[in-house]
């Protein structure tokens, strides 16, 4: 009889199996443990073959670049809307406006939720050029951040669908590249839109893209919701592995679900593929109860800590580069982007292929066992560059620096807040994978709070201090912020050791709903 080890620690996982001796699903090389145990099931998503989970991997990220925008090119046209942009309101309601999205798609499917949301982002960007007043943008704004929740939290649900534990830092990568991307991308372009045809247009090119990505994602996006009966890893006792004599037969008796056919592709393009369960809204209040968890609740500050400084960034680009003595035009502000660009790839190398490498490595060093904090050690670098960064920027800028170490900061901080995104969610995800969905939803709640507040503090920050010391200042700050990572290297097991019952329970309730 199949059974499942899975009352240990949350985060806690014996990944490597050096000795050859644990009877469960490997990788290719036999080694590494496949984290959660797949079934037999061909229409599970983790037993996708690579074609199949690169099309949803590559569907995902189409839908995040293309929902990403409707923020970041507002960024472009603040002058002629100058009286009435409150993106702020986007930031808050996509993190709040969660509450909805994520126990909808949670049992609805991300598939109809994907499809929704890009269509109802579509319909706001053909809005924003016809908001006449205040108040119409503020509520153009406050529908837009909830329309466009799902970016914030469902896509990374959507990679632990697809991807083991020991694969999923890259893929992850990838949708930060994505989300980042898409906000360091918008600016580049969406100068030269408004120079040469108006900036009515900033909002018209973006839907007319994401109008042809809605079609793709339509026939090839697939649902990627499973009712998975048991959780974590699933191990043969020894007597069935003995009896079976061969360990991929016996590995085969995990499944606790029978083989089926394989979906037909109008099944694949049904928009409505419910999960069982009950009411999927009585998890709104226990989204906003993980706030007291301290792993979750890091997460969440240290996602946020990690964006402010893009915010910071983004908002004093233009003031900097077109202001004297650089007096860049427009589009070569847009232009200096593509140096946040090249940061964003370089972090999700860094975050995804260095992240997945290193963990591997720290686990064959504890003896085949993985610890949720092994995936925090690469904040060690983003903590001496975000303080680093933000002094060269700021401090900079008011000594009047060539304005190619300006472009090196931009880089340099592009590159630290996409690393300290990735890091903090593959922290969340590992350390506690069978609730991801709606500790995620927490995470966004947590980060997009503080993004709402410091796009209405930073001006004033500044006007009161200046440029130097308000940079220094924050110089600090970050760097406080980025060190509370070895606090939970340090204390992180000992707050999931705690959690432990509380999880399992929820993890099985979620298995058996």
């Amino acid at each position: 009889m199949a059974t499942s080890p899975n009352d240990g620690v949350p985060g806690t996982i014996h990944i490597l199996d050096l000795e050859h001796n644990m009877h469960t699903k490997h990788s290719g090389n036999g080694e590494i443990v496949l984290v959660p145990t797949p079934s037999a099931d061909p229409e599970d998503p983790l037993n996708w073959s690579p074609r199949r989970k690169m099309l949803s991997t590559i569907c995902v990220n189409l839908y995040t670049f293309s929902v990403g925008l409707i923020a970041s090119v507002i960024a472009s046209v603040l002058v002629p809307l100058s009286d009435a942009t409150s993106t702020g309101y986007v930031f808050l309601l996509c993190g709040w406006g969660l509450l909805f999205w994520q126990p909808f798609a949670l049992r609805y499917g991300k598939r109809l939720t994907y499809l929704v949301s890009i269509i109802g982002t579509i319909a706001c960007l053909i809005w924003s050029p016809y908001a006449r007043s205040n108040g119409e943008w503020i509520a153009k704004c406050i529908v837009s951040g909830i329309l466009a929740a799902p970016i914030e939290a469902l896509p990374e649900v959507s990679v632990t669908d697809v991807y083991f534990t020991h694969e999923r830092g890259l893929y992850m990568g990838f949708y930060c590249l994505s989300l980042s991307g898409s906000a360091y991308f918008s600016p580049v372009i969406s100068g030269f839109i408004a120079d040469y045809a108006g900036w009515k247009w900033v909002f018209y090119v973006p839907a007319i893209w994401s109008g042809v990505v809605t079609v793709f994602l339509f026939f090839f996006m697939e649902e990627t919701n499973y009712h998975r009966p048991s959780v974590g890893v699933v191990e043969i006792s020894d007597s069935i592995a003995s009896e079976k004599g061969d360990e991929k037969e016996a590995t085969a008796a995990i499944s606790t679900s029978s083989a089926t056919s394989k979906k037909t592709f109008l099944h694949k393009m049904s928009l409505w593929q419910t999960c069982p369960g009950d009411n999927p809204f009585k998890k709104s209040f226990l989204i906003l109860r993980y706030l007291s968890w301290p792993v979750i609740f890091y997460a969440g500050f240290s996602y946020g800590s990690y964006l402010v400084w893009f915010n910071v960034m983004n908002a004093t680009a233009s003031i900097i580069l077109g202001g004297a003595p650089y007096n860049f035009s427009d589009s070569m502000v847009g232009l200096s982007y593509i140096s946040c660009c090249v940061g964003v790839i370089a972090a999700a190398f860094f975050t995804g292929s260095f992240s997945d490498w290193l963990t591997i490595k720290l686990a064959r060093r504890n003896n085949g066992i993985m610890e949720a904090e092994h995936r925090l050690y690469p904040f060690a670098l983003t903590t001496i560059l975000v303080p680093a960064t933000l002094i060269l920027w700021g401090v900079g800028a008011a000594h009047n620096i060539h304005w190619f170490g300006l472009i090196v900061a931009m880089c340099l901080l592009a590159f630290s807040s996409t690393a300290g995104i990735t890091l903090s969610v593959n922290y969340l995800i590992d350390s506690y994978h069978e609730i991801s969905g709606d500790a995620m939803a927490t995470v966004i709640i947590v980060r997009n709070t503080m993004s709402f507040a410091i796009g209405y503090g930073i001006t004033p920050w500044i006007d009161d201090m200046g440029y130097q010391n308000c940079f220094i200042s924050a110089a600090f700050i970050g760097m406080a912020a980025c060190l509370v990572f070895a606090v939970m290297i340090k204390w992180g097991k000992f707050f999931r050791e705690r959690s432990k019952e509380t999880y399992w329970t929820l993890a099985a309730t979620n298995s058996h709903a």
